[in-house]
């Protein structure tokens, strides 16, 4: 694929957190840092999310006596799941890796910060109304095509994508750029819902 002007690239959550040694560790995540790069450096545009929960987030399982990490319980904006605490603002956790390249970002999207709410999209929160007001910001822009990378594949990749083609804009998702966690086949669940929308799903681009 050929990247235009009016792309943008949106790096997902490529925290410490989400990186091998974290609170919320995806196996191999630290292995998108050079794939996310070398596309940041390809791109006009380049935009990063960063998951900023405060501490005691209604997400986490240590907020919900009895939960175990991983479990799901109900919320009254639908089924949610428990997660060991991470990515708690300020904390080195909550960090981007070291070694990814922040410094042609034109914005910074914080998301789960509101502390009775989850937040994967970087378009919407959990409820999926919410907005982040990153397709406002796009919009304004002029940016027409989101191509994303980072973590994880399956639950803030995934639904950012999802977004994203439900407001219009084309999508493609750079797998080589992405990790997964993997709870009870939800990467499978994620990729077919993903090529459902609408959004092409390519293993690297030249």
């Amino acid at each position: 694929m050929k990247i235009e002007p009016d792309d943008v690239l949106l790096i997902i959550d490529v925290q410490n957190d989400f990186c091998p040694g974290g609170a919320l560790a995806v196996a191999g995540g630290d292995a998108v840092v050079p794939v996310v790069n070398r596309l940041a450096a390809g791109f006009d545009h380049v935009v990063l999310t960063q998951d900023w929960h405060p501490a005691g987030h209604s997400s986490f399982a240590t907020s919900h006596p009895g939960a175990a990490p991983f479990s799901a319980i109900a919320m009254p904006y639908g089924e949610q799941t428990l997660w060991p605490d991470h990515c708690i603002q300020g904390t080195a956790g909550a960090a981007f890796h070291p070694e990814l390249a922040t410094e042609r970002a034109e914005l910074v999207i914080r998301k789960g910060f509101r502390a009775a709410i989850d937040s994967y999209s970087a378009f919407f929160e959990n409820d999926r109304t919410t907005p982040t007001g990153l397709a406002g910001y796009l919009r304004e822009r002029g940016l027409k095509r989101v191509v994303m990378a980072g973590l994880a594949t399956d639950f803030c990749v995934q639904y950012s994508a999802l977004d994203a083609r439900r407001l219009g804009f084309e999508t493609t998702v750079v797998l080589a750029g992405c990790r997964a966690i993997d709870l009870g086949g939800s990467l499978a669940s994620a990729t077919a819902a993903m090529l459902e929308a609408g959004v092409t799903l390519v293993e690297e681009i030249a």
